[in-house]
């Protein structure tokens, strides 16, 4: 049974009716097929007005379903199963939180590199919720420079809910694990694209998030802080976090117009979700156009943009 949101209400109730359309038909022999075409073309119209018009909180809420694909779902489809995933940091240990690796697609290797949260709540943990470690950052950056000693393109996907903020995660330096990531990326002499596929929040995704591209899926957001974190802040409760997202600006849409990102890759209809082999295919064909383009600047001007885009960001005033 698939999991469906409290504003995806609507839709589950007109899937139950499809679900008992079919039953009676298989217990009666009752043809129902009429009935059956009816319910699927009203589930297309009302998931696409549910979906055109989500609030930025249903837009949180849609990143997080348990059912969107995560970095080892994307890397394994879009690879054909010839992804190669590499472990540890070579100083503390393996953070599950973070994989990467290298994969063919149509031919070419690719260092892939993202978050990995859990499908259940053992795996979750395993995982810890996605959240990494300093030594998570250390072995990304570990594997970037991997894939610069072989001239091969990187790709990594963006979903936490934030760095690990425990104590021993600071006693091992998480702060300058994130800033080393983020000083290194702008120089790395390969082409870099940075793909949000659910959460983006904070220095947790920004340690891996400075990329050529930087792109967000439809039903995603990037703020540095989530909307709960804004709401206790502020209000000492988290009973506001739905003003809190719409006042963080925190969509594709609004990070576009700010041009902190370089685009919105569009989501089959209901989001990645519903249809994960229909999103991997969508998500291939976004990789090689941005790849092929990236590659054929030299890698020096390459970098230079990458910086001027990163340095233009903002708005500030001099006195």
């Amino acid at each position: 049974m698939p999991t469906y949101l409290e504003f995806e209400t609507p839709i589950k109730e007109l899937h139950d009716q499809l679900e008992k359309a079919k039953e009676i038909s298989a217990e009666s022999n009752v043809d129902v097929s009429k009935t059956v075409k009816e319910l699927e073309k009203k589930i297309k119209e009302k998931t696409a007005e549910i979906y055109e018009n989500l609030s930025p909180w249903q837009r949180v809420l849609a990143s997080r379903h348990l059912e969107r694909p995560y970095t080892l779902a994307y890397a394994n489809a879009l690879t054909d199963g010839t992804f190669l995933e590499l472990h540890g940091d070579r100083n503390v240990k393996d953070d599950k939180a973070i994989v990467g690796g290298f994969g063919m697609m149509d031919g070419e290797t690719i260092m892939f590199i993202g978050h990995q949260k859990g499908i259940n709540t053992k795996m979750r943990q395993y995982r810890n919720f996605g959240m990494a470690n300093p030594e998570g950052y250390r072995k990304a950056l570990r594997l970037m420079k991997l894939a610069e000693k072989f001239n091969k393109p990187i790709v990594t996907f963006i979903d936490t809910p934030g760095a690990f903020p425990g104590l021993e995660a600071e006693e091992r330096g998480q702060a300058e694990a994130i800033a080393k990531n983020l000083y290194e990326m702008f120089q790395l002499k390969v082409p870099v694209i940075c793909v949000i596929v659910g959460e983006g929040a904070s220095g947790g995704a920004l340690g891996i998030g400075i990329g050529d591209k930087v792109l967000m899926l439809e039903n995603t957001w990037y703020s540095v802080i989530s909307p709960e974190s804004c709401s206790s802040i502020l209000w000492r409760s988290w009973d506001f976090k739905e003003t809190a997202a719409s006042a963080l600006k925190l969509t594709p849409e609004n990070m576009l117009e700010q041009k902190l990102i370089d685009g919105i890759i569009k989501e089959p209809l209901g989001g990645a979700h519903t249809n994960p082999e229909e999103m991997f295919k969508i998500m291939k064909v976004e990789l090689k156009k941005h790849i092929t383009k990236l590659k054929e600047l030299d890698p020096q001007k390459r970098i230079d943009k990458r910086i001027k885009k990163f340095c233009s960001m903002g708005v500030f005033h001099e006195t």
